[in-house]
């Protein structure tokens, strides 16, 4: 396994759409393992394919708690298929934008479908932060970072964080 670099912000690659992927092969095998990799080493609980580069639509997470063996998820070509009303505000941290927690408004709840590493149509309903987690990482595919949900001052006040 290999450890991958992470791109951190302004990186423009982390504000472009992914593509999708178009099967399952040796190449995105390799891939999903390195980032679980990855994420467990930074430490992390989710990563995304552009975070490391690759313009793909495919993230990795893992929730278990720690102490327990971990449950890793691999999801190819992710679609949020349903999104809660309830919403609520919740701390978020990203491996690409080090240094500032952020809080931002998601669903409480999502039914999100992908496809795994063996070609299946997967289909979960997922709630409070592994909701937050899915949400997090889907938006990085279409190029979106938890500071495009903060209000312009809330924005400049995380951006003053990591900018040396």
């Amino acid at each position: 396994m290999t450890t991958l670099s992470i791109l951190r912000w302004p990186n423009p690659l982390l504000s472009a759409r992914a593509a999708p992927i178009t099967g399952v092969t040796a190449g995105i095998r390799r891939l999903a393992e390195d980032m679980l990799h990855t994420m467990y080493a930074a430490p992390g609980r989710g990563l995304a394919a552009p975070q490391v580069g690759v313009m793909q639509r495919l993230f990795v997470m893992d929730l278990a708690p720690k102490g327990e063996a971990p449950k890793p998820l691999i999801c190819i070509n992710p679609e949020i298929h349903w999104r809660s009303d309830v919403q609520a505000i919740g701390p978020e941290g990203c491996l690409s934008i080090p240094g500032p927690t952020t809080h931002i408004r998601r669903p409480q709840a999502i039914t999100l479908a992908w496809h795994d590493l063996d070609g299946n149509r997967l289909e979960a309903r997922f709630a409070g932060i592994a909701a937050i987690c899915a949400q997090h990482e889907y938006d990085h595919l279409d190029g979106i970072l938890t500071l495009d949900h903060l209000s312009p001052s809330d924005r400049a006040r995380a951006e003053a964080e990591v900018l040396p």
